[in-house]
């Protein structure tokens, strides 16, 4: 730890992160250790962050990057010039953490990879986030999000009870894996404290998506049979999907014998409780193809808003299937603070997701900023490396760090 904390500050105070990353899976991991009162310098290309270009923009400054990179520094360098390189080695000389998420190799070839940091600060903990891994057949080949989804089997078991296959809504890839190499870190950081010596951290996309699919590999490692798409259903509970009513979709979770005791008479169909058919969740499940369409048809009967006060007086759980601007507007979002506010350089507020970590502890919770290209170049440099006005205005005039005029007029 490069800094000792105060008390009351956030747990990850003091801590240094040199981020060399693009996009969302290494942005998102440091995002959360931003979130938790690390110092992150995001190191970028002259051309930025390509998130910096991806829509929704406000005045130019694409609201994606807010929200990824808030509470960051920003150093833009071309890693492919020496001046430039050197500094990179400046930060992770004196960085506690680095995240990569360049393809396999790319860092070394540069000679900032983890055998080299490793000779120049042997506490450092390294993070590379891949696609496939640091080794194996498919080491060296492109990924994004989408295709991680189709490599890893999500897509196959993500999409319509008729079998068409569909992206997850969300980029569950990149954000998943964002959060196991968060986990990484952390691991890593406490192995520190403990022995003192830093260690290298490999988290691939890949790797990510079959942990995050235990279960629904655990079907096919126990019956050989591969998972299919059912819409909202799910293969081992029955039932567990989401019905149409006479206006709204509602979602519905009977996922046990109890509460199929208490589902069957709040629905009105007492009958279904010890049905030789249904009585139990292997037998609802064997016999789904006729227990969904029944249901399918109650539900029909109904308006959303009377099957939701029927369950919930029942206790079983459920929930109306809501557009993002009711869950924006929902009131226990806010209490949760998950949407905040954040200001947008030189535009004014906008709302950001918020941290779902609740910390007993934590005292500061305000979001800072995110950074405009190379914005903190000088008074990084200066405060954390000790340089001086004259390396500086070098730095400057040969282009290593951004002139404060591009920076102010650059388009994000």
């Amino acid at each position: 730890m490069n800094i000792e904390s105060e008390p009351g500050e956030l747990p990850l105070s003091g801590i240094l992160v040199a981020e060399f990353c693009n996009v969302a899976a290494g942005p998102f991991c440091g995002m959360l250790l931003a979130d938790m009162g690390a110092d992150i310098i995001k190191i970028e290309p002259k051309d930025g962050d390509m998130l910096r270009h991806w829509p929704p923009h406000t005045d130019g400054f694409s609201e994606n990057f807010a929200s990824l990179n808030r509470g960051k520094r920003s150093i833009a360098l071309d890693l492919k010039h020496a001046g430039d390189r050197e500094i990179a080695w400046r930060i992770m000389r004196k960085a506690d953490v680095v995240i990569e998420n360049f393809r396999p190799g790319t860092m070394a070839r540069l000679n900032l990879g983890y055998e080299a940091a490793l000779k120049r600060n042997p506490k450092i903990i390294y993070c590379s986030i891949s696609g496939y891994g640091q080794n194996g057949p498919s080491r060296d080949e492109p990924a994004m999000d989408l295709i991680l989804q189709a490599s890893s089997g999500v897509m196959s078991i993500t999409g319509t009870e008729d079998g068409k296959r569909v992206r997850c809504g969300y980029s569950v890839a990149d954000v998943t894996t964002g959060m196991f190499a968060t986990i990484g870190i952390l691991t890593a950081l406490r192995t520190r404290d403990i022995s003192g010596i830093g260690q290298y951290v490999d988290v691939s996309m890949f790797d990510s998506m079959i942990s995050a699919m235990i279960t629904n590999f655990m079907i096919y490692l126990g019956t050989g049979n591969n998972p299919e798409p059912l819409g909202t259903a799910y293969l081992p509970i029955v039932p567990y999907r989401a019905f149409a009513t006479r206006d709204i979709d509602i979602a519905i979770a009977v996922g046990s014998e109890k509460l199929w005791r208490a589902f069957a008479p709040a629905i009105g169909h007492e009958e279904l409780v010890d049905h030789p058919a249904y009585a139990t969740n292997r037998l609802r499940v064997q016999n789904r193809g006729e227990l969904e369409p029944l249901l399918i048809e109650i539900f029909r009967t109904d308006t959303m808003e009377n099957w939701l006060a029927k369950l919930r007086a029942a206790g079983v759980p459920a929930s109306p299937v809501r557009r993002f601007d009711e869950v924006v507007n929902d009131a226990q979002s806010t209490v949760r603070g998950m949407f905040p506010h954040l200001e947008i350089p030189g535009t004014g507020q906008v709302k950001v997701v918020g941290s779902p970590i609740k910390l007993s502890e934590e005292t500061s919770t305000a979001l800072l900023n995110a950074p405009r290209l190379g914005e903190h170049s000088r008074k990084t440099l200066a405060e954390w490396f000790g340089m001086d006005a004259t390396e500086l205005g070098h730095l400057q005039k040969t282009g290593v760090i951004l002139q404060a005029d591009k920076q102010r007029s650059a388009k994000d």
